[in-house]
């Protein structure tokens, strides 16, 4: 069952680079924060006609909800805007390899302390060779690059 949600999570990340792509350009088109806002409202309308079509969800009142949860509704703007500043001067390739180490090594971090109400994971030294393996490949995508 796990191997069909890292498949899931895999073509994910490709869909990442595929915006990492768009965005950039679009960004030089029409200027960055427009080409986030545009990116979002298709988000936004794609994701209403999805609601209309599925069966009612638990609903909570937007007050009752701890604020620290909504938090990722400004992160998310702050990403796609770094994205669209960052590509066309650093690459799809090193943006993302960029993106990846960033998040990799902060999931270290959520994992270990239990931050979010996750549950603690340890953290051994086959995953640090892990996140070194990918710190290299930051490296060395870098300096393929020059």
């Amino acid at each position: 069952m796990n191997i069909i949600f890292i498949l899931m999570i895999v073509l994910a990340g490709m869909g990442l680079s595929f915006e990492a792509g768009l965005l950039g350009p679009l960004g030089e088109q029409v200027g960055h924060l427009w080409a986030t806002l545009s990116i979002f409202g298709v988000g936004t309308a794609l994701l209403w006609i999805i609601r209309l079509f599925t069966p009612n969800g638990k609903f909570t009142a937007w007050n009752t909800i701890p604020k620290w949860q909504l938090i990722g509704g400004l992160l998310g703007p702050i990403y796609v805007v770094v994205l669209t500043l960052s590509t066309p001067i650093l690459g799809v390739a090193m943006t993302m390899v960029c993106v990846l180490f960033g998040q990799i090594t902060k999931s270290f971090a959520i994992d270990y302390f239990g931050w979010f109400a996750m549950p603690k994971q340890a953290t051994n030294p086959l995953r640090l060779l892990g996140l070194g393996f990918i710190f290299l490949a930051l490296c060395f995508v870098y300096l393929g690059g020059q």
